[in-house]
C-alpha cells in the first residue's frame, strides 16, 4: 500500500514539475515575443518627465516595450545612423533636414515646440536683460562680465547656441577660446542648469527643462524674446533602406501617429501646466511655427 502511495506521490510531483516548466516556458516566450521599439530622445524631452508620462500610454496601446535613450541631439543622430535605434525625437532642424537629405530618416514630423531662454543670476552682472539674444551674446563676448556655461555636447541646444553666436557676428571656435568666462559642461540640460546655478553664470536653456528645474535654481530668465529662440521638436523614423539593421519601421510610424494624434497633442499641451503654471510644450502637429 505504501509503495502505491509513494508511486502516486511521485507521479503527482513529476506532473507538477512538468506543468510548472511548461508555464514558465510559456511566460518566457511571451516576454520574448513582446516587440521592443528603441527611441533616442533629446534630454529636454526626458528631463522634463514628458517621456515618462507618455511611455506607458504608448506601450499599452500598441503592446510594445519602449527602450528610451536620453541623449543630446548629436548623439541621437549617430545612434540612428548606426542602427542602434528605430526612431529619434530631437530639436535641431538644420541637422534634421541633413539627416533626411542623406537618406537616414524617412520624414521629419514636428510635434511640439517651446522657446529657449538665456537664464542667469538675478543680479545680471553683464547687464543683458531686455536685449535680443544676439545683442546679449555680443555683450558677453565683448565685456567678459559674467560667465557663460555651454552644453558643449553637439546637442540641439548647443546647435542653437552656435547659431546665435553666428548671428551675433562671431566664429564659434573663436568664442570657445575667448577666455575662462566661457565654460563647457559636456552634459545634458538639467546638469548644465545645476552647474550654471552653482557658478552663478548664464546659460541657454529650453523653457521646459528650466521650468522643471526651477525649484532647484536661483537662476531667472534674463532674455526671453527673439525669433531665433524658437525651439521645435520633431520625430523621425530611421530609414531601413539606408540603415539595413533597422527592422521596426511600422512600429516607429505608430509612434509618430501617436505623438501627432489629437488626444496626445492635447496631453502634451497640458503637461506640466498644473505643476508649473505654464506650458512646457505647445503642440504643433501639422502646423510648424516659424517664429
Amino acid at each position: 500500500m505504501k509503495k502505491i502511495i509513494y508511486c502516486l506521490l511521485s507521479i503527482f510531483l513529476l506532473l507538477s514539475l512538468v506543468v510548472s516548466s511548461v508555464s514558465c516556458t510559456s511566460e518566457v516566450k511571451s516576454l520574448q515575443a513582446k516587440p521592443r521599439l528603441k527611441v533616442a530622445t533629446t534630454t529636454s524631452l526626458y528631463d522634463t518627465g514628458l517621456w515618462g508620462y507618455l511611455e506607458p500610454m504608448f506601450e499599452e496601446k500598441y503592446s510594445v516595450g519602449l527602450d528610451i535613450l536620453s541623449l543630446g541631439s548629436g548623439a541621437c543622430f549617430e545612434y540612428a545612423k548606426r542602427g542602434d535605434v528605430d526612431v529619434i525625437t530631437i530639436h535641431d532642424k538644420a541637422n534634421e533636414l541633413k539627416f533626411i537629405a542623406d537618406g537616414y530618416g524617412v520624414e521629419r514630423v514636428p510635434f511640439a515646440y517651446n522657446y529657449f531662454l538665456i537664464v542667469g543670476p538675478a543680479s545680471d552682472p553683464a547687464g543683458i536683460e531686455g536685449m535680443s539674444p544676439e545683442e546679449a551674446f555680443k555683450t558677453l563676448m565683448e565685456t567678459g562680465k559674467g560667465s557663460f556655461v555651454s552644453r558643449g555636447d553637439n546637442s540641439g541646444t548647443h546647435s542653437k547656441e552656435k547659431a546665435i553666436w553666428t548671428a551675433a557676428g562671431y566664429d564659434y571656435e573663436t568664442v570657445r577660446k575667448a577666455g575662462a568666462w566661457y565654460i563647457e559642461s559636456g552634459q545634458g540640460m538639467g546638469p548644465t542648469l545645476l552647474m550654471t546655478n552653482e557658478k552663478q553664470a548664464y546659460t541657454l536653456a529650453d523653457m521646459g527643462t528650466y521650468l522643471s528645474y526651477k525649484s532647484k535654481l536661483e537662476l531667472v530668465p534674463i532674455v526671453d524674446k527673439g525669433s531665433i529662440l524658437l525651439n521645435v521638436y520633431s520625430v523621425i523614423a530611421v530609414n531601413p533602406e539606408k540603415v539595413t539593421t533597422v527592422k521596426n519601421l511600422d512600429m516607429a510610424k505608430n509612434l509618430i501617429s501617436f505623438l501627432t494624434s489629437p488626444e496626445i497633442q492635447e496631453l502634451i499641451g497640458k503637461y506640466g501646466v498644473k505643476e508649473y503654471g505654464l506650458q512646457l510644450f505647445t503642440p504643433c502637429a501639422g502646423a510648424e511655427p516659424t517664429q
